[in-house]
């Protein structure tokens, strides 16, 4: 999974991949810890969707200009424009069905 340190890093992520998913957290998010292990798991049937991981404690100023004020938030962007967003305590399964439509939309 690929770490990004800034925001200039994240709008190349989010333009240079079809399907991108943002990964916020934060040091000490527990919750984060434990959900983001579940994600790469689930990402494994969609090989098309790329994750990438944001540590806010290291990366400020990316919080404030993409609105995340809760942790972990996941935003899901499709062809650069921001599709979904979840955020502290997320449903793996809720997040898979919301990835598996546009995923078979755009791939199928």
């Amino acid at each position: 999974m690929l770490i990004l340190n800034s925001n200039n890093e994240i709008k190349d992520f989010i333009s240079s991949n079809q399907m991108a998913i943002l990964y916020f957290t934060v040091e000490g998010c527990n919750v984060c810890k434990v959900l983001l292990p579940k994600i790469e798991e689930m990402l494994q049937k969609y090989p098309n969707v790329k994750l990438a991981k944001i540590d806010v404690s290291k990366t400020l100023e990316a919080a404030g200009a993409y609105s995340v004020f809760a942790y972990p938030t996941i935003l899901l962007y499709i062809e650069g424009k921001e599709y979904a967003r979840e955020s502290r305590y997320v449903s793996v399964e809720g997040f898979e069905e919301t990835i598996k439509k546009y995923y078979n939309l755009l791939f199928s």
